[in-house]
């Protein structure tokens, strides 16, 4: 990955403070930039929500189910490093990542999902992730799109 304020390359997301800027850069920033850099974070897909409504808006139409699905895998490498780490205990980061990409994919493919058949808002978000075997993790996003 690559930070957008200095062009530096980092293997992963956690080096970042944001989506697209390093934790350095980020603490570099005055505080109003800060928290628009957060702002944006934390709000890539606005009107998704976990609840059945969002306060301030009327849903007007239900156009039906939509679901985001992905399945992943660490690579043998990344296996035997988060084999390594459970010797140790604490975060197993490399499953960490792993998890988070997976989740994060699901979710955007819902919001994409939603999109496509003209939704301005997705309701009742529901996550669920299972390992389907030794190593590879299913997530599976889905929520009851409105409006």
């Amino acid at each position: 990955m690559k930070c957008s304020k200095c062009g530096k390359e980092f293997p992963s997301i956690y080096y970042f403070k944001t989506d697209t800027v390093c934790i350095e850069c980020f603490n570099a920033l005055p505080p109003e930039e800060q928290q628009r850099e957060m702002y944006k974070k934390l709000m890539k897909h606005p009107m998704t929500t976990t609840t059945f409504t969002i306060e301030g808006y009327k849903v007007v139409k239900q156009l039906g189910v939509v679901r985001g699905i992905t399945v992943r895998s660490r690579s043998i490498f990344g296996t035997i490093g988060a084999s390594i780490q459970t010797i140790f205990g604490g975060n197993i980061s490399l499953f960490t990542e792993l998890c988070e990409k997976s989740r994060e994919e699901a979710f955007d493919m819902m919001v994409d999902h939603a999109n496509q058949i003209g939704a301005n808002a997705v309701i009742g978000v529901r996550y669920d992730t299972t390992e389907l075997m030794s190593g590879v993790q299913k997530c599976f996003v889905m929520a009851l799109q409105q409006w």
